[in-house]
């Protein structure tokens, strides 16, 4: 029946597709999955190792006891990890299973995307007159990541985290666990990472390209602008850099407010954590990044920049 209504219909869908919004479209959505699907199934084996190879003595070893002094200690650890933020949050998610105080889980699920030598590089490379940039984008990241770990600790709750229940692989073997734990989380998070991306592919198909430029000369303006664009684009943390560089007409502090905010709090991130989190958690801390966030990068950005 549908290969009947192609042929039917091929000159109008022909039309269809070759029409610019649709082009935009199909390129924004390829970019967005070609972009995160290697740092997703990278997470994804890293949560499997994590809850198949670590055992749960190992963390309460790593980290400081006290979840006040944990949550600094797991931002720092997300330089450590080589990746984007399709990556941090599967990563996030072992380590609350395993009985990391979600605090501190949380302060490496931000922390991770936005300051790991491989993104702080290639700030450095897009920015290659701002060194400066370079450490404003780890500042402030560090800082939204830290202070987000310690609101959740302080005012978050436990029924707010439910996540989806997940297939128990007790009583196999460690290979049959991990290789089942990673078919399990590429497809779940998997899903959720194309509804991410479609959703970022219709919005920057539709939104008019000639409103950054109404945006920019105003600062306080330019600032929102470009944090709603970051969580708008959904670009992967490795590449923000490179946008931000080319966004000329804003300001430096603008521009910062774009890279802390993207590998924070998008919109295939948004999905993500739904999938690992659960709803009511992802619909309490998105948007409270995405405050916390916009308001650190604009003081970070009237000292450094």
């Amino acid at each position: 029946m549908l290969l009947l209504a192609g042929v039917v219909l091929q000159d109008p869908l022909r039309g269809a597709l070759s029409a610019p919004v649709t082009q935009s479209w199909m390129t924004v959505f390829v970019a967005v999955i070609v972009q995160a699907l290697p740092f997703l199934v990278l997470g994804v084996m890293l949560s499997a190792v994590i809850a198949v190879f670590v055992p749960p003595s190992f963390f309460a070893r790593a980290l400081p006891k006290r979840p006040a002094l944990a949550v600094p200690v797991a931002g720092m650890a997300g330089a450590v990890l080589p990746g984007c933020e399709c990556a941090s949050v599967p990563v996030a998610g072992a380590l609350v299973r395993r009985g990391v105080t979600p605090a501190a889980a949380l302060a490496f699920l931000l922390s991770a995307p936005a300051i790991n030598p491989i993104v702080l590089t290639a700030t450095a490379v897009a920015f290659p007159g701002e060194p400066r940039m370079v450490l404003a984008r780890f500042v402030a990241s560090l800082l939204v990541a830290c202070a987000m770990g310690w609101l959740w600790h302080r005012l978050g709750r436990a029924d707010w985290l439910r996540p989806p229940e997940r297939p128990s692989w007790e009583g196999q073997g460690k290979g049959a666990a991990f290789w089942g734990s990673v078919r399990h989380d590429v497809m779940h998070a998997g899903g959720f990472l194309v509804v991410g991306a479609m959703a970022a592919a219709t919005l920057k198909a539709v939104v008019p390209a000639d409103w950054l430029g109404y945006a920019a000369d105003n600062m306080l303006v330019s600032i929102l602008a470009l944090a709603v664009l970051a969580v708008l684009l959904s670009i992967c943390s490795e590449a923000d850099a490179f946008v931000a560089a080319s966004l000329t007409q804003f300001s430096l502090t603008a521009r910062l407010a774009f890279l802390v905010v993207g590998p924070m709090i998008d919109l295939k991130l948004f999905a993500m954590q739904t999938a690992t989190f659960g709803r009511g958690f992802a619909l309490r801390f998105a948007p409270a990044t995405f405050t916390l966030a916009v308001l650190v990068s604009s003081l970070v950005g009237a000292v450094l920049l």
